[in-house]
């Protein structure tokens, strides 16, 4: 079993960034293909942002895209988010998920998730 676990949340001012990071537990490396999702307090989970096992295919949500960018270094076992431009509406718990297969946007599809990190972004 996989285990994510999140780091790089926090309170920021609208306009800040912050760069979220997602890295297994123990000997795991990261999944071929790692997501970012996030749930806002009475919202369901929304996707925000994919990237392929080698870094080459990207997607990112209509809300984020131009302002978040996903990334990974599998030589560090690790995938980012760089969030740029954060509006107070980005604030949510944000989760690292992974995934064995092609790139996928839905969280049903994937099989390993972090405890997630909390995102605030004041007006």
């Amino acid at each position: 079993q996989v285990q994510l676990v999140e780091s790089g949340g926090g309170l920021v001012q609208a306009g800040g960034s912050l760069r979220l990071s997602c890295a297994p537990s123990g000997r795991a490396f990261i999944l071929p293909v790692m997501g970012w999702f996030r749930q806002a307090p009475g919202k369901e989970r929304e996707f925000v942002a994919a990237v392929s096992q080698i870094g080459t295919s990207t997607y990112s949500s209509d809300s984020v895209k131009g302002r978040f960018t996903i990334s990974r270094d599998n030589a560090k076992n690790t995938v980012y988010l760089q969030m740029n431009s954060l509006k107070p509406e980005d604030t949510a718990v944000y989760y690292c998920a992974g995934r064995i297969g092609p790139l996928r946007t839905a969280g049903s599809e994937y099989n390993y998730w972090g405890q997630g990190t909390q995102v605030t972004v004041s007006s």
